[in-house]
């Protein structure tokens, strides 16, 4: 399977990530700031022109306070649902 920053299944990631950024009332700027990132990352993350790496989804849950366990149950049901 190749993968890609559009597929249906980072979509569903990255779309669960921006709800939980909205949840938390952190902006953007103050999320790439906590994790020392380049706000234009959080950004592509977000708009779904980057994909986010293993580390950096870890990293950008526990500064959203959200459970990494949710988002990665999410990408999981979303790829058994291709079959």
């Amino acid at each position: 399977m190749k993968s890609s920053p559009y597929s249906p299944h980072y979509e569903k990631l990255q779309t669960w990530l921006k709800e939980q950024r909205g949840k938390s009332g952190y902006s953007q700027r103050e999320v790439s700031e906590i994790m020392n990132r380049h706000h234009s990352i959080v950004g592509k993350i977000e708009q779904r022109r980057k994909k986010i790496e293993l580390l950096e989804f870890v990293k950008y849950c526990q500064v959203l306070g959200a459970d990494p366990h949710e988002g990665l149950a999410l990408l999981i049901q979303s790829l058994g649902e291709e079959n």
